[in-house]
């Protein structure tokens, strides 16, 4: 029978009972433990199990187990009572071996004469990794300091004792070095609390490549993608820039930003009317909305609101926002002082463009250097006729309503 030490690699195997030093095979790759079912003969040279064996798995109340471990092959039903221990105890199994006989340095237990080796000695013995037996070591001490199973020091080599839940084993171990790092304890306490196993992330993390792949090839993990990077976004300004950077050196991505982004001030425009019940006219004042207009906004709002995450909003936005303007342009109209007030404020907002423009003109640069053009000076003439004949108008306007 050949066992994985690690459960989160190869899945629920059942332990190897009686494991002798002598009989330990080296694993295919460093990473698994792999030792070899003993043999009668090696059992007895062995001496007493040091692990859960047959014993340990009580006989079915109803002898319906009696009755097939007396019809199977007694490999076989060692191999079931070997898996009934290991489905209720899991990784803890393997730990036990592991806490019962490691000690640094290799000293003997407190109030024992039997030796325990180093960690190192005990992975030569296994055929795995000291790095792999430590893991398994580390997970019993956590668990021993939350007072789930005894402390190493009164643990004695060979020494069974009862074991947590399987189901309590992914909470302590982890099978990944990089766990252990600053990086992989920022990854593991971040999906502990979106609710999931720490080896899963750590496991996404040392492959980007397979994650671009998902990404590439699945719209459901595009979707989980796309939703991180946008809450990370939020706290971390390098991101913010690449990104920004990105979209503005993409053609494709650069028009769909300006795309959405008009669909936004759009539903933002709506959404200011139904929600605060003002409303910006075309000339730029903010005045109170009348109800028929809020209620209108109010109507484009729910359905703008219902629209799913895969549906366009920008047919949408723009049906609402050309329908919303259209109330807020015949509101004007219809009120003769905001009508008024309206042409008095786009008559300012003209006026103060044409005046910036007039001044950031250079006469300075006209006089020192030959730059004259003819049209230059008709322009200027034109101009000064139609600034003429506005002050004349606005004139006739103030003797008239005086």
């Amino acid at each position: 029978m050949t066992l994985a030490l690690d459960p989160s690699d190869v899945g629920p195997t059942a332990p190897s009972p009686g494991l002798a030093p002598d009989s330990a095979a080296v694993a295919q790759e460093p990473e698994f433990w792999v030792p070899e079912a003993p043999d009668d003969e090696a059992t007895t040279a062995a001496g007493p199990e040091t692990g859960p064996g047959a014993d340990d798995v009580p006989e079915d109340s109803s002898g319906a187990g009696a009755g097939a471990a007396a019809d199977a092959d007694p490999v076989v039903v060692r191999d079931a009572r070997d898996f009934g221990v290991y489905a209720r105890t899991g990784g803890w199994t393997f730990a036990l071996k592991v806490a019962r006989s490691v000690r640094p340095g290799g000293q003997p237990a407190e109030g024992t004469a039997r030796a325990k080796v180093s960690a190192k000695a005990f992975a030569a013995l296994a055929g795995c990794s000291p790095e792999r037996v430590m893991r398994y070591y580390k997970a019993w001490d956590m668990a021993a300091d939350d007072g789930l199973v005894p402390q190493f020091e009164v643990l004695v080599p060979g020494e069974d004792v009862e074991l947590p839940d399987a189901d309590v084993w992914l909470s302590y171990y982890t099978s990944r070095n990089s766990a252990s790092s600053v990086r992989g304890q920022a990854i593991s306490a971040a999906a502990e609390a979106e609710g999931i196993r720490p080896t899963k992330a750590l496991e996404v993390a040392e492959n980007p490549t397979a994650l671009r792949a998902a990404i590439l090839a699945d719209p459901g993990t595009a979707e989980a993608a796309r939703g991180a990077l946008l809450d990370r976004v939020k706290e971390d300004p390098a991101l913010q820039t690449e990104l920004a950077r990105a979209i503005a050196t993409t053609g494709d991505l650069k028009k769909a930003v300006a795309h959405e982004a008009k669909a936004a001030d759009r539903i933002a425009y709506v959404r200011q009317i139904a929600e605060n019940g003002r409303v910006r006219t075309p000339a730029g004042q903010t005045v109170e909305a009348p109800a028929e207009l809020r209620a209108e906004a109010e109507r484009h709002l729910s359905l703008l609101d219902e629209l799913d995450d895969s549906e366009e909003a920008g047919e949408w936005a723009g049906e609402a926002y050309e329908a919303v303007r259209g109330l807020v342009a015949k509101a004007v109209e219809e009120d003769p002082a905001l009508r008024v007030q309206e042409r008095r404020t786009r008559f300012y907002n003209s006026l103060q463009k044409a005046t910036k423009v007039f001044e950031e003109l250079t006469l300075d640069e006209v006089m020192e250097e030959d730059i004259y053009e003819e049209d230059m000076l008709q322009r200027l003439e034109a101009l000064q006729e139609a600034i003429g004949s506005c002050i004349s108008a606005l004139r006739r306007a103030t003797t008239a309503s005086s």
